[in-house]
Parts: C-alpha cells; sequence; structure tokens
C-alpha cells in the first residue's frame, strides 16, 4: 500500500469578507488549507453573543467555515442565514447560535469549531487567531484613542495605530504549528486595521510569521475604505504592516492591474472610497516581487476579488515553492 503524497501546506491570515471570497476558490485546489481567523469581532451578532455568553465572536468563524464547507447548498444556507422578524433571535445567524451552543457543551470555542468542521465537512483546518475574545484599539492621528473593532473605521479621524487587550494572548499550539509549517503564507485580502493585523498582533503570531521560512504573499485591497485607508497606496498599506510588526516580512504582493468602469467607481466615491494606486516602483524598492494580474470580479455595483483567478495564482506559487525546496533537499 502507496502512502498519499502530501499535499503543500498554505496558511492563509485574515478575516472579514475577503478570506471567505479566496477561501472558495483555494479548497477546488490540492491543497491543505489552514484558515487563521481573528477574533476581534465586536459588532452585530457575534457581538451580542460575545457579551452575552462571554466567547470569542463566532461571526468570522462562521463565514470562513461555510466558504471551506462541502456540504449540500441548501445546508450551507441553513448555517448562513440570518433572522429577520423575532424580537430575540433578530440579527443572529443560525450558524452563530450554533457555534455558541457547541461552545457552551464542549467548554472550548476551538473545540466548538473542530466538531462544526466535521458537520460541514470542511476542507481544511480552521483556527481562532486567539480561543478568548480580544478588544482592538486605535489610537488617531490626533492622539485620541477608540476602542472595539466595529466603532474603528467611523471614528473620521486617520489612524496611527491599532492595538490589543489583554496583554497576555494566547496563541494556539496548533496556530503556531501550521506557520511554523507552512509552504506558503498568504496575509488577506481584508480590512487592514480590522481584519488583518488583529490577527498579526496576537502575541508570538506575528512573531511566527516574521520568522517563518515560508514565503509570505500579500494580497492587496482592491479599494481603500474610509475610516481606515482612505487615499491609502498599495505600499502604504504594505508600510502600515511593517510599522506593526517591526519587521519587513513580505516577498510577495498580488496587485490588480485592471481598469475599474466609471460607474463602479462613482458608487465607491459615495462611501469616499477609490481604487487602491499600485505604486509600483515604491513596491519594488521595497524589496517586493510585484504580480500583477487581472483579479476582480463583479457583484453587481460591487467589486470583489475573482476567487478562482486568485487561488490559481497562489496555487502556482505554491507549486513552485515547494518545487524549490523539493530540489534544494535532493
Amino acid at each position: 500500500m502507496t502512502n498519499k503524497p502530501q499535499q503543500p501546506k498554505i496558511v492563509i491570515i485574515g478575516g472579514g469578507t475577503g478570506l471567505p471570497v479566496l477561501l472558495r476558490g483555494l479548497k477546488q485546489f490540492p491543497v491543505d488549507i489552514t484558515a487563521i481567523v481573528t477574533v476581534a469581532d465586536d459588532g452585530g451578532s457575534s457581538g451580542r453573543l460575545r457579551d452575552e455568553l462571554d466567547i470569542p465572536p463566532p461571526g468570522d468563524v462562521r463565514n470562513v467555515l461555510a466558504a471551506l464547507s462541502d456540504v449540500e447548498p441548501l445546508i450551507e444556507q441553513m448555517f448562513q442565514h440570518r433572522f429577520a422578524k423575532t424580537k430575540e433571535l433578530s440579527g443572529h445567524s443560525l450558524g452563530n447560535l450554533i457555534l455558541a451552543a457547541m461552545t457552551s457543551i464542549t467548554g472550548d470555542f476551538v473545540h466548538a469549531i473542530q466538531e462544526m468542521s466535521k458537520v460541514l465537512n470542511v476542507r481544511g483546518k480552521v483556527l481562532p487567531a486567539a480561543n478568548q475574545s480580544v478588544v482592538l484599539h486605535a489610537e488617531l492621528e490626533d492622539g485620541t484613542f477608540i476602542s472595539g473593532e466595529s466603532r474603528i473605521p467611523y471614528s473620521g479621524k486617520k489612524i496611527k495605530r491599532v492595538f490589543l487587550t489583554p496583554k497576555d494572548i494566547k496563541p494556539l499550539s496548533e496556530t503556531i504549528d501550521a506557520i511554523r509549517d507552512a509552504d506558503l503564507i498568504v496575509i488577506g485580502p481584508g480590512s487592514l486595521y480590522t481584519s488583518i493585523l488583529p490577527n498579526l498582533l496576537v502575541p508570538a503570531v506575528g512573531q511566527e510569521v516574521c520568522r517563518a521560512k515560508a514565503k509570505k504573499v500579500y494580497i492587496c485591497n482592491l479599494m481603500t475604505q474610509a475610516g481606515e485607508t482612505l487615499d491609502y497606496t498599495a505600499s502604504d498599506h504594505v508600510k502600515a504592516i511593517y510599522d506593526h510588526m517591526k519587521c519587513p516580512f513580505l516577498d510577495k504582493i498580488l496587485v490588480n492591474n485592471e481598469d475599474i468602469p466609471s460607474h463602479i467607481k462613482l458608487r465607491y466615491k459615495e462611501e469616499y472610497a477609490q481604487p487602491v494606486h499600485f505604486d509600483i516602483e515604491t513596491l519594488k524598492e521595497m524589496g517586493l516581487d510585484v504580480i500583477q494580474e487581472p483579479i476582480i470580479s463583479y457583484e453587481g455595483a460591487f467589486i470583489r476579488h475573482d476567487t478562482n483567478k486568485v487561488a490559481s495564482i497562489l496555487y502556482e506559487i505554491l507549486l513552485n515553492e515547494t518545487e524549490t525546496k523539493i530540489y534544494r533537499k535532493n
């Protein structure tokens, strides 16, 4: 009996809407996926369950589980269903409630995720950045502070830095192992200050990413975000990550080189958002290998990363990295 060849290992770090979009495409490839998901969310259903039950917020984890699941569409739809008309359940998604119930039954959020992964036949491993709730804070450029992930984008002021409390957040050993064993580490896509950095600021997680032997790829956002990255260029995104991590650890950056239609730009202008300017020469001066591709998909008046195109690009990078590793061993 021959052993199956080991699949190349990819770790993806993020949260919000960007991470599930990417994972839906990536799960179609023969790769060993670990998704590390932020637990700083404090708004909506997640925030209510977090406050009432003293558990990590389940929303971002729920979306990632759904993205990586391999079940009938109706089951996924049920898991993602959000109640609208009942007073007590209004705003809650069924998946959030199930994760909260499973946490209560097992006594552990990570165990609850593992059990739900079995039920949903998840392709890969989903790990919270920490097995506890954390609070995200922002210091603004005028010296004032604001607390709460959901409140930060609405301050109306430029962010100087973000940080987490409590200070003694303990990362999961599985997360550290996954980072150390990875063949490729992907950062993003997602909101810079409220989805990406809350993962990297967990003590030891960011340090392990900096030290990891795997190549690190940053998937840059397509649009700026009011309250977080207004007028940011691609290099501004990278500089913000480096300033928080105190180490220039990225090897590659994936940017869009496709024109965005004027009517889409006009719609985003109403939200004080605009296409990210990809300052290629500055990125190259920072030592980054810049991958320029048309990576946009359209959902009505909204744009997203093209899940299949981005997944294909990452898989190609991953194959090159694993082939290089095998060549070096031999």
